[in-house]
């Protein structure tokens, strides 16, 4: 048992070791189960984020005592101090996974975190447990998020980055919105407990899954070894322990310096690295204002998602009547658009610049769709029908922003390494770069309930949806002029990005 899960866990470094491969390899650490693997992470992360949401306002009033009028503002206290978490922790992941060698074993951190805020919120039967379990779920998020976005931007490279993240913005909807949903029909038929009964199971099949992936840069150890015919590298990896790694390092090693030498370009590239040094990466790539705008764009995406978490079971609770079930149904309308996410990765893909279109596009024509749904304010059937076919439409607002989000974090970091190769000191950026996308979901995650659920108490339900609709139109723009790089560049040919992927 110990030796198959170190198997898992840890990858051979010598030559001896590096000759027995494990089982299914190349099944093991192929890009299509790598990207299975963390889209089913954040998928199972984001799931059990939701699936207490319709069950929160009822176990609050039940199970911890607070009185009815209460039950608005703790689902949002405790949705923000999620987001705090969350946000607290992205950056620091971020850092220390760009430090270790190995993805998986943040991510397996990660699991262990999230079962712990699952056993937590399960037998919490006071407000302590309930605020430590959101906490521990921030920060279990932060883990899988960060590391497992970077394990795929790395996994698939820069070409592919758009139809990955679109798995993944497909995941993180359904998830959204499936947890929700099951939540309330699991609470209402069968219990509370049964609930967290299928939360365990989940985790127990992610936990499955990370085990048996194997990272491609661990793989390639053995993938590498019957292409190596020639009787020199042998004798190289008897006289050093890295063998391989120094095989295919040496030659770059010997023909570099022979050009540099030869243009007397050599002192020049000196300076660099020593100015690289000062900054980490992350802070480097806060001084991009097209991160910037990343950022920016990502956090008004997480407001309007978040803000429908904490408003739109107790909107339907009081508007339509509806229980559990029905406030875990009303979700399924803003999940379906989130199927075509991959397909608007693959189009971003082959047209890297059409990602600001669909971001400003996506968000503008939202507008409109936010500002009347203060339109539904009774119980009818016509008002039911008009509040899904609304909500299907934000959904989509959802969908089209997401992805070129997603892939812009990655274009930012390879435009910067090769504009500027010594930016970020010769190591990885990407996880610390997604932690930061990471931070500005948990920054919107944290405003979003506490705008929406407190305009709603103080000034109804129709003026939170034209405030939000009026984020939504503000960023659209933004991203319009500003995301991939000043538009204007665009005429001149000097839009970051497009040379790389075009």
């Amino acid at each position: 048992m110990k030796s198959a899960l170190a198997q898992c866990l840890s990858v051979p470094r010598t030559g001896n070791e590096a000759s027995k491969p494990p089982r299914f390899l190349k099944w093991r650490s192929s890009k299509t189960f790598i990207i299975t693997v963390v889209t089913f992470a954040v998928f199972t992360d984001v799931f059990l984020y939701g699936v207490i949401i319709p069950v929160t306002p009822t176990a609050l009033e039940q199970r911890v005592g607070l009185p009815p009028n209460e039950r608005q503002r703790w689902t949002s206290i405790l949705l923000a101090l999620y987001g705090a978490a969350l946000l607290a922790a992205s950056p620091i992941f971020g850092y220390l996974a760009d430090k270790m060698r190995s993805k998986q074993v943040p991510l397996i951190g990660g699991l262990i975190a999230l079962g712990a805020s699952t056993a937590l919120l399960c037998v919490g039967t006071n407000m302590g447990l309930w605020i430590a379990g959101r906490i521990f779920q921030g920060i279990s998020a932060a883990m899988v998020w960060t590391v497992g976005l970077a394990l795929a931007a790395d996994t698939v490279g820069v070409n592919g980055i758009g139809e990955a993240m679109g798995f993944m913005g497909m995941a993180f909807s359904a998830g959204t919105m499936v947890g929700p949903l099951i939540g309330g029909i699991v609470y209402q038929n069968a219990g509370y407990y049964a609930v967290f009964a299928v939360a365990f199971a989940l985790i127990g099949v992610d936990i499955l899954l990370r085990l048996i992936m194997i990272e491609k840069k661990d793989a390639q150890k053995w993938l590498d070894v019957p292409e190596l015919p020639l009787s020199t590298t042998e004798e190289t990896v008897q006289h050093t322990q890295t063998g391989e790694e120094i095989c295919t390092e040496a030659p770059a090693a010997v023909s570099i310096p022979e050009n540099t030498t030869d243009t007397a370009n050599d002192e020049p590239t000196t300076p660099p690295p020593k100015k690289g040094t000062r900054l980490p990466p992350a802070l480097t790539l806060l001084a991009e204002r097209r991160m910037m705008v990343v950022l920016f764009g990502y956090l008004v995406v997480s407001i309007l998602m978040t803000s429908f978490d904490s408003v739109l079971p107790l909107f339907v609770q009081a508007t339509f009547g509806w229980e559990q079930t029905g406030q875990g149904l009303i979700f399924v309308p803003l999940l379906l658009p989130h199927f075509f996410d991959p397909v608007f990765g693959r189009i971003i893909d082959r047209y890297p610049t059409s990602g600001r279109y669909f971001a400003a596009a996506a968000l503008f024509f939202s507008v409109p769709v936010y500002v009347l749904l203060r339109l539904v304010d009774h119980n009818s059937t016509r008002q039911k029908v008009l509040l899904c076919a609304l909500l299907v439409l934000v959904g989509a607002g959802f969908a089209g922003s997401l992805c070129p989000l997603f892939a812009e974090v990655s274009y930012v970091i390879d435009a910067k390494e090769r504009n500027s190769p010594d930016s970020f000191n010769g190591s990885s950026a990407i996880s610390q770069g997604y932690g930061l996308f990471n931070g500005a979901f948990a920054a919107g995650s944290l405003i979003g309930p506490v705008w929406a659920g407190l305009i709603r108490n103080d000034y109804g339900w129709g003026t939170m949806a034209w405030t939000l609709g009026l984020l939504a139109g503000v960023a659209a723009i933004i991203l319009f002029f500003l995301l991939g790089g000043w538009i204007g560049n665009r005429k001149k040919g000097q839009e970051e990005g497009v040379t790389a992927h075009a």
